[in-house]
């Protein structure tokens, strides 16, 4: 099943891609990869909240964030590549602002790990991943999320 097809299946509707807020892209193409660049939790334009995991913000509220900042990327990947050229997800890296007693980042980044292995089922959804707690992101983000992906050899011209 193609990606789109099982994101409408799941109910679930990109997002339009996030402009950066800094001097980068959104997502780059090498070879048979899409990098994308961090992507946050925006909704419309805006955080839907702010500040650090386990003070602020819940382990629950980031990893619903989590979720949110992979459906940014795959927004940036279908805007750059087609989501249907995706054969695999390679890896994930996700940020997480965290309170300095808090240690949960893996469940944080589990939302997006377990959207990922909804759209992309199987094998093609497993990744390699990291969950990093850092002391602060870029507007205040509780979460960042980036990924790589690798595209269908057919689809690479």
């Amino acid at each position: 099943m193609s990606a789109h097809a099982r994101l409408k299946e799941l109910g679930i509707t990109l997002p339009a891609v996030v402009p950066p807020v800094a001097a980068y892209i959104p997502a780059v193409r090498t070879g048979n990869l899409v990098f994308t660049s961090g992507q946050l939790p925006m909704v419309d334009g805006e955080l839907p909240a702010q500040g650090k995991v386990g003070a602020l913000v819940t382990a629950e509220q980031a990893k619903e964030l989590a979720r949110t900042c992979a459906l940014n990327a795959l927004a940036a990947v279908d805007a750059l590549v087609g989501l249907d050229s995706v054969v695999r997800v390679v890896k994930v890296v996700g940020f997480v602002a965290s309170a300095p007693d808090f240690s949960g980042q893996p469940g944080v980044v589990n939302g997006a790990s377990e959207l990922l292995g909804e759209v992309f089922e199987g094998e093609s959804g497993r990744h390699a991943r990291s969950a990093v707690g850092v002391a602060s992101l870029p507007l205040d983000a509780p979460v960042e999320v980036e990924l790589v992906v690798e595209l269908d050899p057919s689809a690479v011209s």
